[in-house]
């Protein structure tokens, strides 16, 4: 592509990058690596690392809040985004504006030559740029997909953090936790802190930690939370922080994820310093747009992108945790490609009501293949008056046609959940903003 026939707007980039490269999902480090080396890339600060099957961008929203609270300048990347791609590169906070990436992603084209590039991969080197060009402390950047093989792996992270290992992605990553978790683990560093907050680690990330010579710190044996009702404390290799407020991001799971970001700065805590003010106020400010978001009004309406079975677990965990509601409404989303029949499994004795959207795009499930999943696991129109049981399976067009439908059928006193993916949130935000506009 010459100089002349190079996208001009931000759209225009995102547009070409979907569709040129042959394969959505490009895993492997020589591509990418070889654009990396010829664009000469330095990142500044102490650079976290983080990887997971889930909670991997909370993880990641903590550190950047809890280090910016601080006082430190920091950049973050996280993927996927709800609405703009700008949500994914931060500096400070601030999304970057469309005028200052368009230099980027031109330098990156210029850099590749005849090198093709995944979406993912071209996008990453993006934020490389963008943060090696400003004065930061820190880089906190989330691992897109698995560890060993993704792009963000091309940096040598001073901190590692690996937050959760279940089954997703299995067609890239393995069929069983202790196959994947070796790919997460790839990102650990000789000599170099190593965060694993999973409750139950697999034995292949312990092994991989010990065997590079990676400082591990395991939940449960070099660190571990206690809470109640009001507060939560933390300790860790001679430390203890108490007194702590919950993060404002909710769901009990959290409290695994803060975990673990204490533990990471309390590794590099000779680079980075923070005070217990710092770590409350941080927690306090937390936001992460789709992680059991609960919006005010009435029916209640809760958002989430989780879209496996183990994200799955904890809604249910967290639906549980919430007061009364006479009946639940599911908004029911996901990509063809995820464990839907899991998901489903877990969410079957909670959800009164469900309706089953249309996903856009080649991965996007049908309305009607989320119903038959449905039926296949036996949840079906049911109405029994004796058993006080009132159950319906409807299909609509789009996530945003299905919250109306919930809308004008839920009692103010109901709950709605709209959950199974980053587009089904995304994709149900206009309705989302007449509730709050009312």
């Amino acid at each position: 592509m010459s100089a002349f026939t190079l996208p001009t707007t931000l759209d225009g980039w995102l547009t070409l990058l979907e569709t040129r490269h042959a394969k959505p999902i490009d895993l492997g480090l020589e591509r990418v690596g070889e654009v990396y080396r010829r664009l000469g890339i330095q990142l500044p600060g102490v650079k976290f690392v983080v990887a997971g099957t889930n909670g991997k961008g909370s993880t990641c929203a903590m550190l950047d809040a809890i280090l910016r609270a601080a006082g430190y300048r920091v950049g973050l990347h996280t993927s996927p985004h709800l609405l703009r791609f700008n949500e994914r590169i931060r500096i400070d906070g601030e999304e970057l504006s469309d005028e200052a990436l368009l230099p980027l992603f031109e330098q990156v084209e210029l850099a590749r030559g005849d090198v093709s590039l995944s979406y993912f991969e071209f996008t990453t080197l993006v934020m490389f740029l963008a943060f090696s060009r400003e004065p930061l402390d820190a880089v906190v950047m989330e691992i897109g997909l698995g560890g060993r093989l993704d792009a963000v792996n091309l940096v040598d992270a001073d901190c590692a953090i690996v937050t959760s290992v279940a089954i997703d992605h299995a067609q890239w990553l393995g069929n069983d936790r202790e196959t994947i978790a070796l790919e997460k683990a790839h990102i650990f560093r000789p000599d170099r802190p190593a965060i694993c907050s999973d409750p139950q680690p697999p034995q292949s990330l312990v092994r991989h930690a010990e065997e590079i010579g990676a400082d591990l710190w395991l939940l449960g044996r070099d660190y571990n939370y206690a809470g109640d009702r009001q507060q939560w404390a933390w300790t860790g290799r001679g430390t203890r922080r108490s007194g702590l407020a919950y993060p404002a991001l909710r769901g009990m799971n959290q409290l695994l994820n803060a975990s673990g970001v204490l533990a990471a700065l309390q590794a590099v805590r000779g680079q980075l310093p923070v005070s217990a003010q710092d770590i409350r106020r941080g927690l306090s400010l937390v936001e992460m747009p789709g992680r059991f978001q609960v919006l005010p009004g009435q029916p209640t309406i809760i958002l989430d992108v989780g879209h496996n079975p183990h994200a799955a677990g904890h809604l249910v965990a967290n639906l549980g945790n919430m007061a009364y509601h006479p009946a639940t409404y599911a908004v029911f989303g996901m990509l063809s490609d995820k464990d839907i029949d899991g998901v489903i499994a877990h969410l079957a004795n909670h959800v009164d009501h469900w309706i089953c959207c249309d996903l856009p795009g080649p991965r996007g499930a049908s309305a009607q293949m989320l119903e038959d999943c449905l039926h296949a696991a036996g949840i079906t129109d049911l109405k029994d008056p004796k058993k006080g049981i009132n159950r319906t399976v409807v299909c609509s067009t789009t996530p945003d046609e299905g919250l109306r439908l919930a809308r004008r059928q839920a009692d103010l006193n109901d709950r709605i959940l709209v959950f199974g993916s980053f587009v089904t949130v995304a994709q149900a935000l206009p309705a989302v903003r007449e509730q709050l506009q009312e």
